[in-house]
């Protein structure tokens, strides 16, 4: 983060330089002039230091510059965004070093290239209004990259776990129920819980909790699923145990102040998912799925049963198991929802391991392709009873592609959202060391389907699931068309 002091030097710096290179003059020259060293004015430039008032006056003087204009914050218009950015919120909130990035660093780079840094600021702010990038999406976004660098696995977290397991006398081999951290919250840590309250208000039928800090009060819904409320329970814990107090108070959230906040409730998530599915149980389970010498989807089933979780808090856990343990690393997590009688399916949630998997979403609003089994497993489920969740499997082969991906899926209601269905999906690449590692696999094994990203991309010719015509696929082929008939002009009068 930015603070005053450095913001101050930075800016004083990048003023001096702009008017010492208007003025064309060196830092050779620019001491000469001044008497000053070209080292201290370098270091003056960089923002490391803050000359003294006789020095600034010394350089008002030779520089023919007020030293009202010199010393003020305000920047020309080709540096204001600079500005802007220093002083936002956006770099203010986001812990750069949670990137790698130093704030020093940050500070030669924009003074070494104002002009480039000022240009991309620019693009990215042109983008971002192009694209609607919400304050909201921004921080997902940034989290996102950050789950993505790590793997998804954090290996501290899950250390914490088995700590606090240990402490508490919880046997991670026995399903975690709602019982058991519910005497941990009220006996050690002084909560108190309230399943009546939330019922009260209409306005909040979307809301799974809300925790009041003053009085340790956790006013719950009263229709949650048990799973819900073990794992409502468990993020708890974690901001007690792991000492975080900087949090949100509501599941799912309604506002945040800041990105802690945002990477604080990933931890908190992260920790919960962890407990109610400990690494070595489930990697024990999945060792020994992975060595069936038949797909048997009910085996799967049950190990999803055994812990007492959602079918969203299985498949995001596996994120976190699969790379490390297994060496699966090109993987995705979606997570697609649809309202009853409406055309539109949303992509609102997705992670993506190793490298930029497809699909991922579109700003375009394009149509996505109905041939996934993460949009087939929510029509399913809205053709059925939906008293049970529905899944699927296929391999996804991409149109013009040479990528293939093994994907499973399920769907369920969204229990707080009235007519809406959600779908959640896991697929990894069909690579040589996937079909080694899952014993049960065939080539004939899964269906295998030929899918696009979106209709308005995809080349799939005669697709009977087809919502929209290949719009943006046509225009890139007339213009390539064009580009070579150019060409073909030019060489016939070369």
């Amino acid at each position: 983060m930015i603070i005053e002091d450095e913001y101050i030097r930075l800016i004083f710096g990048l003023k001096l330089k702009q008017i010492r290179t208007d003025k064309n003059l060196s830092l050779f020259g620019l001491s000469k002039l001044s008497g000053l060293s070209k080292s201290y004015l370098n270091e003056i430039e960089k923002g490391k230091k803050y000359p003294k008032t006789d020095k600034i006056i010394i350089l008002s003087e030779k520089l023919d510059v007020p030293y009202d204009n010199l010393v003020s914050l305000k920047l020309d218009k080709n540096l204001a965004p600079i500005g802007e950015i220093l002083q936002s919120k956006i770099l203010k909130e986001i812990p750069l070093d949670l990137f790698g990035i130093k704030e020093n660093n940050l500070i030669d780079i924009v003074a070494n290239a104002p002009a480039k840094v000022n240009a991309f600021i620019s693009t990215i702010i042109k983008i971002a209004q192009n694209y609607n990038l919400t304050r909201e999406s921004f921080f997902l976004a940034s989290l996102r990259s950050y789950q993505e660098a790590h793997s998804n696995y954090f290996e501290d977290i899950e250390n914490d776990v088995e700590k606090f397991a240990e402490s508490y006398h919880l046997n991670l081999n026995k399903r975690i129920t709602s019982i058991d951290l519910e005497d941990i919250l009220t006996e050690e840590y002084g909560y108190t819980i309230n399943d009546k309250e939330l019922r009260k208000h209409e306005n909040l039928g979307e809301l799974r909790n809300i925790f009041i800090p003053q009085k340790k009060i956790l006013l719950i819904d009263s229709t949650i699923s048990e799973a819900q409320k073990t794992f409502i329970y468990a993020k708890e814990l974690a901001y007690n145990y792991l000492n975080i107090n900087d949090r949100l108070f509501t599941f799912p959230w309604i506002k945040f102040e800041n990105f802690d906040q945002v990477l604080n409730n990933f931890i908190a998530s992260y920790f919960a998912g962890a407990l109610i599915i400990p690494r070595k149980s489930l990697t024990e389970k999945l060792t020994q799925f992975f060595s069936l010498k038949e797909w048997k989807p009910l085996e799967l089933h049950k190990i999803i049963k055994h812990f007492n979780c959602s079918h969203e808090t299985f498949y995001q856990r596996l994120t976190n198991i699969l790379p490390k343990y297994y060496n699966i690393k090109n993987l995705f997590f979606l997570r697609f929802t649809h309202k009853l009688n409406s055309p539109e399916f949303r992509l609102n949630k997705e992670l993506h391991i190793t490298q930029q998997q497809a699909p991922h979403a579109n700003r375009n609003n394009d149509h996505y392709c109905r041939r996934w089994i993460s949009i087939k497993t929510i029509k399913d489920l809205e053709k059925s009873s939906k008293e049970r969740p529905t899944f699927g499997v296929q391999i996804s082969s991409y149109v013009n592609q040479k990528n293939e991906y093994l994907v499973l899926s399920s769907a369920t209601t969204d229990p707080f959202k009235e007519d809406i269905n959600r779908s959640v999906s896991i697929g990894m690449l069909l690579s040589a060391n996937l079909k080694k590692k899952l014993n049960f696999f065939k080539e004939d094994t899964f269906e295998k389907k030929l899918v696009g990203v979106t209709c308005e991309t995809c080349a799939v010719e005669n697709c009977t699931e087809r919502t929209a015509e290949p719009s943006r696929l046509e225009k890139q082929e007339k213009y390539k068309k064009i580009a070579i008939t150019v060409a073909e002009i030019i060489s016939s009068y070369s």
